[in-house]
């Protein structure tokens, strides 16, 4: 078998054998193919496309490039979620404990942010002592002990992926959606979970700028959940306005605990509760996604959320009086009000704006290396549908830099105001389904 010959192939638009996946695959990962007959393989899937059965292989092939998580020794099924990310996401913090509260077993392995804010992993170590790398053994022991674990991955967990993504990176070839879907649900599947939520998001803020693409990618990766016999569910949520009201790692763990008291913001209290629900259903405890909202509700106004907050960072070594006493938490030494130049509706908000602002204020990396600023980030005042006077906070920027005038500026700018009353829209669009 040649890869030339398979590369030959795609390009003609022909559907690929599972025996030439599973070679390119094992190729590439091993080193024996190079690079740049990969680049040309994933430039000819860009354009060609592949057929539900050809990613599912890909897909397979993928997972099992590296080593996989065994969690059969976790009692009950097992449930994870995976967000295609957004600004101001901070939903596993909150989701988790809930979810755990009800009686699931999250089992959820989680990674670390490149760009605008830090990923769950980052915001979880911004709780002092807080250790996110745990043993296999310590990580089962963990989740049959109190019913949840976020961790992050081995090195050894999905490598094939890890070298394309590379690749698609510096070739032109990221937003192919086979290859994105692929990419996210192998390492999903590697994680060992019985049951997978997608929280597939949409809008200025997100990878897929239309629902209609965020719609195509959620189909594409249910289908290969499905195909690969796991139960994979999707949601289509709105990102054309951060997530709640906070961007940045203390700030939105700040939020997570607020909401798990039932005083968190409406949007994000509104995905939690939604994902909550259907995270139930997987896991056989509420028999329709009504009775789960139900018992999410009830774990946030009863309080067993955050005590499983509190019971997941005391077992991963988080000093949990922060959690209790969020008051702990580092300030920033500079807070500025960013005003409303005139009067009127908040119409829109430049969400990626927001996210890269609040990376440029310290909260998230522009390269692997760099260092976050835990308390750094932007706290919204105002969203979309909200009426705000001239001169009055939109929101408030935190940070330690001094000569971030130039940041105000645009962050002022990420809000466009209107005269005319602006309804806000729903968070949860759809939930998507085999």
């Amino acid at each position: 078998m040649r890869m030339v010959d398979i590369i030959e192939e795609k390009v003609e638009g022909k559907a690929l054998s599972d025996e030439e996946i599973r070679f390119f695959i094992d190729g590439y990962t091993k080193g024996s193919i190079p690079d740049y007959q990969a680049s040309a393989w994933a430039m000819a899937v860009l354009f060609q496309g592949m057929t539900p059965h050809e990613i599912a292989t890909l897909t397979d092939a993928m997972e099992h490039s590296g080593e996989t998580m065994d969690l059969s020794a976790i009692k009950g099924i097992k449930v994870d979620k995976h967000s295609t990310g957004g600004v101001g996401d901070k939903t596993s913090l909150a989701l988790g404990p809930l979810v755990a509260a009800c009686g699931a077993k999250l089992a959820k392995m989680s990674g670390r942010g490149l760009g605008h804010t830090g990923g769950t992993l980052d915001k979880m170590e911004s709780v002092p002592g807080t250790n996110v790398f745990l043993t296999p053994e310590q990580f089962i022991d963990q989740v049959n002990r109190i019913g949840i674990a976020i961790v992050g991955q081995t090195a050894e967990v999905d490598p094939a992926d890890k070298k394309l993504y590379a690749l698609r990176d510096v070739t032109g070839t990221v937003q192919s959606i086979p290859l994105i879907a692929s990419s996210i649900m192998s390492k999903k599947l590697a994680c060992g979970s019985n049951t997978i939520l997608l929280d597939v998001k949409f809008g200025n803020g997100a990878f897929m700028k239309t629902i209609d693409d965020a719609r195509e990618l959620a189909k594409t990766m249910v289908q290969i959940g499905d195909d690969l016999g796991r139960d994979t569910r999707a949601i289509l949520t709105d990102m054309n306005e951060p997530l709640g009201f906070a961007v940045g790692n203390a700030l939105e763990v700040q939020e997570a605990i607020a909401t798990l008291h039932g005083q968190g913001p409406r949007d994000f209290t509104e995905l939690v509760t939604q994902a909550g629900a259907i995270m139930l259903c997987q896991a056989k405890i509420a028999t329709s996604v009504e009775a789960g909202r139900k018992k999410i509700q009830t774990a946030m106004q009863d309080g067993s959320g955050f005590q499983k907050m509190l019971e997941l960072f005391a077992a991963q070594g988080g000093d949990i009086s922060y959690l209790e006493h969020p008051e702990k938490f580092p300030k920033a030494a500079y807070i500025t009000p960013i005003l409303a130049p005139r009067s009127g509706y908040v119409k829109a908000i430049d969400s990626l704006e927001i996210g890269l602002s609040a990376m440029r204020l310290g909260a998230g990396r522009a390269t692997m290396r760099d260092k976050i600023d835990m308390a750094a980030g932007i706290v919204l005042q105002k969203k979309i549908g909200n009426y705000v006077e001239q001169g009055k906070p939109l929101a408030y920027a935190y940070t330690n830099k001094t000569g971030v005038e130039e940041v105000l500026t645009q962050i002022q700018a990420a809000f466009t105001l209107d005269e005319n009353k602006v309804k806000a829209g729903p968070v949860v669009h759809e939930m998507i389904a085999l």
